[in-house]
């Protein structure tokens, strides 16, 4: 894509492809959810305890890919177009080690990992499977994760979009057929969820290859496994490490949040693995802006528009929290049909449908958050992030909900509160921060070491 094409990108060009790509891949989590709970309600707690798990080695492949998108962008926003394809072959490389690696490790020692969950009977079994399965198709997940961001940095939105629309087919088929039975065929319930997820990996990794060729003429070799630059890595994981250590901040707090709804009961761990399901529904369209929106700041920043890049994220920020407090407030009001999608337990949906209430007071704190926190990113600011997101989510999401949930009995309900608190917490330090410029701290530091060097 040329200069002129990528500085005339609108938000809205950019972020279209990537909400449909968003919900699509969102859906078919909510799918998986929906068809194994209508199998098993065991089978869906342990496939979804099995997520947080996976969740968090998926993150050692977003150090790159966050990397990736923002330097890809930055370069592109400068016109270093050789700057922005060597970056391209570097994450490649990079996170095919990194999949391979995590994925061993997931395969041989992913039992002894999931016990510390405390779950046990059927819902370990299940959870047990899918690891083992899934796990060890981890270096696809992560040549994804990388392509992606090698197309999306470029301006390809359409391109990912389409793989995953495709992906996304794939993988609800093959659920269909392991847990409904249809045209005779064995009921294989979780095992069969679990190849449908590495059959519809395998085909995304194939299908972004060829567009990366395809629109950006870069034929990736079998030797772009062994010739990332020592200076691009050390770029790459400047950002990435910092970012990535946020996310799997959040996603550990997660897990330790998990053993204190353990605690409550499987009824409130049922309920929670439907209730983080229907609240993606809720930020699935901040989710797109704020990417869409971290893109095109790494360009302004990269070509030196500043103002452009504040006025972008505020922007950005007002329409992501509006549409997250409507979207969640809608489904508070339709709880109970929404939850009896689900699962027909009377328990479950009586500990769901308070929470949903909570939901809707958490949404827009988790909007503020999600926006400002990936701009940050894109602006160059990647400590404030970490170091606020690790004293917030361990200091009130972890301590608030033991607090709340188990200590004063409020179970699930006290559980969602604390992390509503945390969301906004994060979100308000993250509006301060992106309005005091952070980019102009940085010019001056290089300035200063310019005038020191002359």
């Amino acid at each position: 894509m040329s200069t002129n094409k990528l500085q005339e990108q609108t938000l809205f060009s950019i972020t279209w492809p990537l909400l449909i790509e968003l919900t699509l891949h969102m859906g078919m989590g909510i799918m998986a959810t929906l068809m194994l709970s209508h199998y098993s309600d065991d089978a869906a707690s342990g496939v979804g305890v099995a997520n947080q798990l996976l969740n968090i080695f998926i993150l050692v492949f977003t150090v790159t890919s966050i990397g990736a998108t923002v330097l890809i962008s930055q370069s592109l926003g400068a016109e270093n177009f050789k700057k922005a394809r060597q970056l391209s072959r570097s994450v490649f490389g990079l996170n095919f080690w990194f999949g391979m690696i995590i994925a061993l490790i997931v395969f041989f020692f992913g039992e002894h990992l999931l016990r510390l969950f405390d779950i046990e009977g059927k819902v370990f079994d299940y959870g047990l499977i899918f690891v083992r399965i899934c796990g060890a198709s981890l270096f696809l997940e992560s040549l994804s994760l990388a392509l992606s961001a090698v197309l999306r940095s470029h301006g390809f939105t359409k391109e990912s979009m389409v793989v995953t629309v495709i992906m996304d087919l794939i993988s609800i088929g093959g659920n269909i057929l392991a847990t409904t039975g249809i045209l005779g065929l064995p009921i294989t319930g979780v095992v069969g969820v679990s190849w449908a997820i590495v059959v519809a990996r395998s085909f995304a990794v194939l299908a972004l290859i060829y567009f990366v060729y395809k629109r950006l003429s870069l034929r990736l070799t079998f030797s772009d496994l062994f010739k990332a630059k020592k200076e691009e890595v050390k770029s790459l994981l400047s950002i990435g490490i910092p970012s990535a250590g946020e996310n799997l901040s959040y996603q550990l707090s997660q897990l330790v949040i998990t053993g204190f709804v353990v605690t409550i009961g499987t009824s409130a761990l049922a309920s929670r693995i439907y209730l983080l399901n229907l609240s993606m529904i809720c930020y699935l369209f901040t989710l797109a802006i704020a990417q869409g929106t971290q893109l095109l700041v790494a360009r302004y920043i990269g070509g030196k528009q500043y103002e452009r890049a504040l006025r972008r994220g505020v922007r950005t920020l007002k329409i992501a929290m509006i549409a997250s407090f409507i979207a969640s407030l809608i489904l508070a009001l339709i709880g109970s049909p929404i939850l009896s999608i689900f699962t027909d337990d009377p328990k479950i949906i009586a500990i769901g449908l308070p929470v949903l209430w909570a939901i809707v007071i958490t949404e827009p704190g988790r909007a503020m958050n999600i926006v400002l926190m990936s701009s940050l990113k894109s602006a160059g600011d990647v400590r404030f992030p970490v170091i606020i997101g690790m004293i917030s989510m361990w200091g009130i999401a972890v301590v608030l909900s033991y607090v709340l949930g188990v200590h004063f009995g409020l179970g699930l309900l006290g559980i969602w509160i604390a992390q509503g608190a945390d969301e906004w917490f994060r979100g308000c330090f993250a509006f301060r921060r992106w309005l005091s410029k952070p980019w102009e701290r940085k010019i001056a530091k290089i300035k200063m070491k310019a005038l020191k060097t002359s």
